[in-house]
């Protein structure tokens, strides 16, 4: 796969700095080969599927030749759908975040049209529509095509599928000759060679090649998340997998920055490379995780370019990669030498359609898993423990400890068992001798037995309904809307019981998140 940076290109630096500031560095393989070729005006083919980059492989060319002085069409893309005509616009938005005297308007059926009427006649540059409502404005004549020197056809292979194969028509027919044309889709049937022979001239056709993807000794698992929770959800698998050495890659320098502040702060030995680190830097932080002293390098993909390290562990995709190749790449990590390897990739909403295209293209199983409790958390350190003890009871001489704790027990009065208690709560962290697997952290809380009762600061007053509590509790913290018992709803506050194993993770879930729009701010009922 091609290695370009953006920097590489000879681009208007507001473009430069708008990419620099979403935090890409470097370009997805459609991007690396179809930028150059549509900055050089010829007309281009692209097929490549949603979600490999390619709309900033469109707009990145168009920005360049935008004349912001002039307050008129000079760009139009089309798509087949309102939400990718929305999508699309917001990408050029951004793209154009520093170059405050362009705008870019999406049209799509659905809007009052007299509203885009207004903010044609104010003045736009670039124009996102949907085929029927970009023909609504041509009859009406309230779009003007005679300075549009580019039309992308976004997605041309849904569209035609769509049926609008006669609108394309007229709209790639009311444009100048001298136009640019790019058409981009993710297959290439007849209709679409049929349209590129008949509306482009000569144009170059520019393919994504895809490299044969070996994985058979990595295990490969994804979680459905929220954004909020993806530091909580990575510490409880790196605590459960315990990996000696883990990557975990970030699609932003800025994402990794922050991730590595997060991971230090939880007590875990973590390092940061991205492509803003002097080489120095990134030597240093490179020797520190070949010998052991960093567990976890969290990374962009530029920068684990080149990383060689054979006992990685796990490789965590803690965001989706843009590109299919870059999941093969990144998962390349772990694996090695014969070894067996662990990949781990959250999900947050509508990712799942990537990762779906993710694993056709991989043509491998990425199985489902449910988010891991503090439970499960506490009893895989406990059955390490006792692993770790296990070994120590068979190659250690402890005559002498089991004297002296034969002496502490006879001056105390406690038996053996408390001892080994209390030794194994010190070792899970619980100085205060409680286990809460067995809820004596939350105590009596007036539930009925098996479950704790939470307090909720807000109630009907606030114009809240049991369905309410309800869906923020099994949406936060992902338990079964089946498992919350009694719902007591108050003017001002609320009670709601769950079960005791859960509590932890639903206290957990539920910081800082809102109900109806309300700040809410929950705790365990009658706790001293």
């Amino acid at each position: 796969m091609e290695s370009i940076q953006f920097a590489q290109l000879n681009i208007r630096p507001e473009i430069l700095k708008a990419v620099t500031h979403m935090g890409f560095e470097e370009m997805t393989p459609i991007q690396a080969r179809a930028i150059p070729e549509i900055l050089s005006g010829i007309d281009v083919v692209g097929q490549a599927q949603t979600g490999t980059g390619k709309t900033a492989a469109f707009a990145i060319p168009i920005l360049e030749k935008i004349n912001t002085k002039l307050k008129k069409p000079q760009a139009i893309v089309i798509c087949p759908t309102r939400e990718l005509a929305i999508q699309v616009a917001e990408e050029f938005r951004k793209l154009a975040k520093y170059m405050p005297s362009l705008k870019v308007l999406p049209i799509y059926g659905g809007q009052e049209i007299s509203k885009q009427i207004r903010s044609l006649k104010a003045g736009v540059q670039v124009i996102i529509g949907t085929p029927g409502r970009v023909m609504d404005h041509m009859r009406r004549k309230t779009v003007t095509f005679e300075n549009i020197h580019t039309i992308v056809l976004d997605e041309a292979d849904e569209m035609l599928d769509m049926g609008f194969r006669e609108d394309i028509e007229t709209i790639l027919g009311g444009l100048d000759e001298e136009r640019q044309t790019l058409l981009f889709s993710a297959t290439m049937p007849k209709p679409i060679m049929e349209l590129t022979r008949t509306y482009q001239k000569d144009p170059k056709t520019i393919r994504v090649v895809r490299k044969e993807l070996t994985v058979e000794n990595i295990t490969q698992y994804y979680y459905e998340v929220r954004p909020k929770n993806k530091v909580e959800v990575l510490s409880r698998l790196l605590d459960i997998y315990d990996p000696q050495l883990s990557i975990v890659f970030c699609n932003t320098k800025k994402g990794v920055d922050e991730l590595v502040e997060e991971l230090q702060g939880r007590g875990y030995f973590a390092e940061g490379l991205h492509g803003d680190m002097k080489q120095t830097m990134r030597d240093r932080v490179m020797r520190s995780f070949r010998n052991g002293k960093t567990d976890i390098l969290v990374a962009t993909d530029v920068a684990a370019r080149g990383i060689d390290v054979d006992n990685v562990d796990a490789v965590f995709n803690y965001d989706l990669p843009q590109d299919e190749e870059y999941y093969v790449h990144r998962i390349g990590r772990t694996g090695r030498a014969g070894k067996a390897g662990m990949a781990f990739s959250f999900v947050v909403g509508r990712e799942v359609y990537k990762l779906k295209d993710i694993k056709r293209y991989c043509r491998t199983k990425i199985k489902a898993q449910p988010i891991p409790s503090l439970n499960d958390v506490e009893e895989t350190r406990v059955e390490k423990i006792f692993e770790r003890l296990d070994s120590y009871i068979e190659d250690q001489n402890l005559k002498r400890y089991i004297h002296l704790i034969d002496d502490f027990v006879n001056e105390k009065d406690y038996t053996a068992m408390d001892v080994a208690a209390a030794f194994l709560a010190e070792s899970l962290g619980r100085t205060d001798g409680r286990d809460q697997r067995e809820g004596d952290e939350f105590g009596d809380t007036g539930a009925e037995e098996g479950m704790v009762r939470l307090f909720i600061n807000i109630g009907k007053r606030q114009g809240i309904r049991p369905g309410d509590i309800l869906g923020c509790i099994a949406g936060e913290s992902g338990i079964s809307g089946h498992l919350v018992g009694s719902i007591d709803l108050y003017d001002k506050y609320t009670f709601v019981e769950v079960p005791r194993e859960v509590a932890a993770d639903v206290l957990q879930a539920m910081k800082n998140v809102k109900i109806k729009g309300k700040p809410v701010n929950v705790e365990p009922a009658n706790r001293k």
